[in-house]
């Protein structure tokens, strides 16, 4: 489970990421990231988890996969990281090692572009 200091609460937060923010497109993933100064107690991440990915359980499932997953990078992001990660519809098939990878190329492709740790 994601701690609660590091999710992503308010739709604010979620529409300045994906608006202003790097995106990196995976197969059953889109990764948004983008720096935020303001307010750099940790790391935040929200996710995006649409109807298209498939029925209500389905859509929890993958949520859950993803909370998982997105623990295990917490160490590899800066404190002032924002990411919003979007559930594609594959990701119903996907299982958690393909989606941490996943997870993990599209942030490394981000920093890349933001010039970021990895």
């Amino acid at each position: 489970m994601l701690p609660a200091k590091y999710r992503m609460t308010r739709s604010t937060e979620f529409g300045a990421t994906v608006k202003h923010g790097v995106r990196a497109a995976q197969p059953d993933l889109v990764v948004h990231v983008r720096r935020d100064d303001t307010d750099a107690e940790g790391p935040r991440i929200g996710l995006v988890v649409s109807k298209s990915v498939g029925t209500a359980v389905q859509r929890h499932r993958v949520a859950r996969q993803l909370r998982h997953v997105a623990r295990s990078v917490l160490a590899d992001l800066d404190p002032e990281e924002r990411v919003v990660i979007r559930a594609l519809p594959g990701s119903r098939r996907a299982v958690s090692s393909r989606l941490e990878q996943e997870l993990r190329a599209g942030l490394r492709r981000t920093h890349d572009v933001l010039g970021g740790r990895r």
